[in-house]
């Protein structure tokens, strides 16, 4: 093991993962990256400019971290609606679309694909995929971002794409955990709630969340929803008895992170210090925080003062994350255009 990445010698930074607003990394960010105080950056499309500048800050962000604490770099690119890298990468259909044609061999072919894209600019973790089922049409941040409004049909795809990212060296995170396909409301402005119970969570939400997990899948993101069947007051974000079916009855002990901690349902409602307390209690490992440097900070300060028993199993699931995917160690050589790509997404359209 290289000696950075034991867990007993890594900064609580490492469970931080900040965004920022700029084409290139600001000083206060790189500051902290170089003491090891940041774990990771989310990259967004107001990073993104051209190929070989996204390229050259991408690398820049990794020589700044410490070998000890090599940093984790990842994006939301899922297709469709929600993509940060456009022209000159590949436009991928919604995952709906990918869905409909039920075909889990270009499912994978899609996944290596766009791997093989994040790859080749040193990013290390996708945010996808998304593992929701669109049980609700009326839902406002979800719809054709899933795979299905069919949980068996979501689950397979979610696997084969999870295996098949992975497999080509790219981390996967499924989302939103525990289903954020039945929600009215959206999350970035309001605390949404789902009215269910156990029974119905395990037929429909849960479905996907169990395949992704069969398949290895190296992390899961929590929702900021309501969930009547585990709590009727926190969001399962902060919920121990959501955390407690995701370590416990579903037996993941991967990486789970948070969505971003700037959206109105917990911002709102929780101040930074109770967030990060309340989500280390319930069985979280890492922190959001993608565009203000305020909450960063806010964040990274209520982490570096938490008790350090609750800081010991997130640092070694973080540790071990790093071990096989941080530091852009899938990096490989290519760049745009991406003809085969682009004739798998035009497939996928026709």
């Amino acid at each position: 093991m290289a000696p950075g990445l034991a867990s007993a010698r890594m900064q609580p930074g490492q469970l931080l993962f900040a965004g920022f607003e700029a084409h290139e990394v600001p000083p206060d960010l790189a500051d902290r990256i170089r003491e090891g105080r940041i774990g990771g950056v989310t990259l967004f499309a107001r990073n993104v400019s051209s190929f070989e500048k996204t390229r050259r800050l991408i690398e820049a962000l990794h020589a700044l971290a410490p070998g000890r604490a090599p940093l984790a770099v990842a994006i939301d690119q899922e297709g469709g609606r929600v993509q940060r890298l456009r022209e000159p990468w590949t436009l991928w259909p919604a995952m709906r679309r990918v869905g409909e044609r039920d075909d889990l061999e270009i499912t994978r072919a899609l996944a290596r694909a766009l791997a093989r894209e994040l790859s080749d600019l040193g990013i290390d973790l996708d945010f996808a995929p998304v593992a929701d089922v669109d049980s609700n049409p009326a839902n406002p941040v979800i719809g054709d971002r899933s795979f299905s409004r069919d949980p068996e049909r979501v689950a397979q795809h979610v696997g084969a794409f999870a295996r098949a990212m992975q497999d080509a060296g790219i981390a996967a995170c499924a989302k939103h955990f525990p289903g954020h396909g039945d929600t009215c409301e959206d999350s970035h402005t309001a605390l949404p709630r789902i009215d269910c119970d156990l029974a119905r969570l395990s037929e429909v939400e849960l479905v996907p969340f169990r395949a992704a997990i069969e398949a290895g899948v190296a992390s899961i993101m929590t929702a900021h929803i309501v969930v009547s069947g585990f709590d009727r007051e926190l969001p399962a974000t902060l919920s121990p008895r959501a955390l407690a079916c995701l370590r416990g009855e579903l037996g993941y002990d991967g990486l789970v992170f948070t969505d971003d901690l700037e959206m109105a349902a917990v911002a709102r409602h929780f101040e930074p210090r109770e967030t990060v307390l309340r989500a280390l209690e319930a069985g979280v490992d890492a922190f959001l925080a993608c565009r203000s440097a305020e909450l960063r900070d806010e964040l990274l300060a209520a982490l570096e003062a938490a008790p350090r028993s609750l800081l010991e199993a997130p640092l070694r699931r973080m540790a071990a994350f790093k071990r096989r995917f941080a530091g852009g160690r899938a990096r490989t050589a290519g760049a745009p255009p991406y003809a085969a790509h682009r004739l798998l997404a035009e497939q996928l359209r026709a």
